[in-house]
């Protein structure tokens, strides 16, 4: 049986949870969009840009050249912006995850499932509710418990 988080780190802890909810949110939002770029690149062949000759938003035909897929428009590559950010914001999000899982002591299955929230769409919405249930819920049991019965007072008599 795993060791249990100490009480004094239960501010860290809800800290770190509230680092991974805001880290979950940002990450499964880029995901969706990366995966919509995803669709609008490979099957549609179309990329979207902000700028450039082709006015303030616009989309650019992909063409096949001899490196592969490749863009004809200039300006700011919002698809390729989208694909960076995410990808920036994977190691913010693993880094959450790291801390939220080893500060509650859970097994190391439970990390892959964090991690896998980032690259599956929708999984980081789901992991995100499902974490903050489970540590909440378990900082507060804990919380309850090491509360001594005579530091609990009676209600007074007029409360009743």
């Amino acid at each position: 049986m795993p060791l249990a988080p100490k009480l004094a780190t239960f501010p860290a802890i809800r800290g770190a949870l509230k680092l991974y909810q805001i880290a979950s949110v940002i990450t499964g939002t880029f995901l969706l969009l990366l995966v919509a770029e995803m669709v609008m690149k490979y099957g549609f062949h179309q990329e979207l840009f902000v700028g450039g000759s082709g006015g303030a938003i616009y989309l650019s035909p992909v063409i096949n050249g001899p490196h592969g897929e490749e863009s004809t428009g200039n300006g700011l590559n919002i698809n390729m912006t989208i694909l960076i950010v995410h990808g920036w914001f994977y190691v913010v999000y693993l880094f959450t995850c790291f801390r939220v899982w080893s500060m509650m002591r859970w097994q190391f299955l439970r990390f892959i499932m964090l991690a896998a929230g980032g690259v599956v769409p929708f999984l980081s919405f789901i992991m995100e509710m499902i974490v903050a249930r489970d540590v909440k819920r378990y900082l507060a049991e804990r919380e309850a418990a090491a509360v001594p019965a005579s530091d609990i007072s009676p209600a007074p008599e007029g409360a009743r």
